[in-house]
């Protein structure tokens, strides 16, 4: 199978995987928000932090260096496992340890319990981190899907039981524990790939070398990622950040299907393309361009319709967070792009430089939050899309440095596409607020909205015959080949 072939391939089935993991979990957060309390939410949304760094030190940066490394072979891959499982239990023992002091922190006695119950997942995980690391480098993502879709159904109808029958935030944790150990069992049958009983430690320190840079990069990313939560949670109420917590969420199932699918598919793809400069630069600005025609439109009408949407999805009682979601999905517009940019550093070997950069932008989000909290939520979340502009020119400065591919030209490429996403939403603003706002109920106000808004914002790129019109059509028609898979496993 060609490369072109076999990336469009990944692209649709990891974005596949992740839209039907993302889907799934939105529908029941949809059941389980009318059956709980935002404040119920927001008590996850303050651990979810700690569960984050735990995952990140378990696996090391390891997994990333597996995959950019050639020829890995069963002796490799049975260390990293040994090694993931037995950082996992070191790290639930401290954190079994540290949940009085984090219950403390927020004031909430009740987390204690739920952070030791809930961080049995890390373990659970630890056994699976490596067979899903395998498959990735495989480009195995169908495989993914098996695995990983099954779990997330069976996970979330135990939660929607428990939250019927009053379990209350429990309900989220016991949800998350079976989905966790259902998806290891499942990668262990379907993988057919069972750890050697070897360990080697020259071994471990090749994957350590790359892997410690990209482990602290990870660390700093997720603190960071998660400062608004850890904030919001210390200075507001557990109800605020429910708010907060399910604006990002509904963010979130646009764009963190398309950075994942981004990320588990270009790391491996670039890999393969590295030692061709221009070939690799050209793989680069197509999904750029892809990816934001994709998403920019999308969030933006989001934006316009984000009322009729959240009360239709969530009920009144969730309106406050409206703002929230409307800012929020600002910071999502140019988010995939900066992760695309990064990849191209870790592809290029430049692990360090990773983590510098990471350092950066986290000495400036320190700033910003220190100068911001005080005045409220929204302002918190204006300061977000401000440096999601300033991330956007530090990342693509330096990744196209590396493929000569200037923080200009990025900007010239991705320019029309977002200027026609806003200029689309305006129009789609008047529409609804003239004729759909009065006249028809939410459900078909979002539907005709968003189908209204797409077809302003497709009408010149048709006439134009832009070439992401033809990429997004090639996607289309390669779902259909059933036995492209087959042969990429193959």
């Amino acid at each position: 199978m060609s490369l072109k072939k076999q990336a469009l391939s990944g692209i649709f089935w990891t974005f596949l995987e992740q839209f039907s993991n993302r889907i799934v979990t939105f529908l029941v957060s949809i059941i389980l928000a009318r059956l709980l309390l935002p404040e119920e939410f927001g008590l996850i949304a303050m651990i979810s932090v700690f569960y984050s760094i735990a995952r990140i030190l378990i696996e090391s940066g390891l997994t990333q260096s597996i995959i950019r490394s050639e020829d890995v072979d069963d002796v490799e891959y049975s260390t990293v496992f040994y090694f993931n499982f037995f950082v996992g239990i070191i790290v639930y023992f401290f954190l079994y340890q540290s949940a009085p002091l984090v219950a403390s922190f927020y004031n909430q006695s009740q987390l204690t319990n739920i952070i030791r119950v809930y961080g049995i997942i890390l373990i659970i995980n630890s056994l699976s981190s490596i067979q899903f690391t395998k498959l990735s480098k495989n480009m195995d993502f169908k495989t993914q899907i098996i695995v990983v879709v099954p779990s997330m159904i069976i996970g979330s109808l135990v939660g929607i039981y428990l939250a019927y029958h009053k379990f209350g935030v429990w309900s989220l944790v016991y949800a998350e524990i079976v989905k966790a150990s259902l998806t290891t069992i499942q990668v262990f049958w379907h993988s057919k790939w069972i750890p050697l009983l070897k360990f080697k430690f020259e071994k471990l320190k090749k994957h350590l070398k790359f892997g410690l840079n990209m482990m602290f990069s990870y660390l700093l990313d997720v603190i960071y990622k998660n400062i608004y939560i850890i904030l919001i949670g210390k200075y507001f109420s557990p109800e605020q950040l429910g708010y907060y917590s399910r604006a990002d969420l509904l963010k979130q199932l646009p764009v963190a299907n398309l950075v994942f699918a981004l990320n588990k598919v270009t790391l491996p793809l670039f890999s393969s393309i590295n030692n061709d400069e221009e070939k690799l630069k050209r793989a680069y600005k197509k999904i750029m361009s892809l990816i934001t025609f994709l998403i920019a439109p999308l969030l933006i009408f989001m934006i316009v319709l984000a009322e009729p949407i959240i009360v239709l999805l969530f009920t009144e009682k969730w309106l406050p967070a409206v703002p929230y979601f409307q800012l929020l999905a600002f910071t999502g517009i140019l988010h995939p792009i900066q992760s695309y940019n990064m990849n191209i550093l870790l592809v290029k070997g430049e692990s360090r430089l990773y983590l510098i950069l990471e350092i950066t932008k986290k000495i400036i989000i320190t700033i910003s939050v220190l100068l911001t909290y005080q005045y409220g939520i929204n302002t918190l979340i204006i300061f977000q899309i401000i440096l999601s502009v300033l991330f956007f020119l530090i990342n693509s400065y330096f990744a196209g440095r590396l493929i000569n591919y200037s923080t200009y030209q990025q900007i010239k490429d991705l320019f029309p596409i977002i200027l026609m996403a806003l200029f689309s939403g305006v129009f789609l603003y008047y529409f609804d607020l003239w004729v759909l706002k009065y006249h028809f109920i939410n459900l078909f106000r979002i539907l005709i909205g968003m189908a209204f808004g797409f077809i302003v914002f497709l009408i010149p790129f048709i006439l134009l015959k832009s070439e992401n019109i033809f990429e997004i059509v090639k996607i289309i028609k390669l779902s259909k080949l059933r036995g492209i898979t087959k042969k990429i496993r193959n």
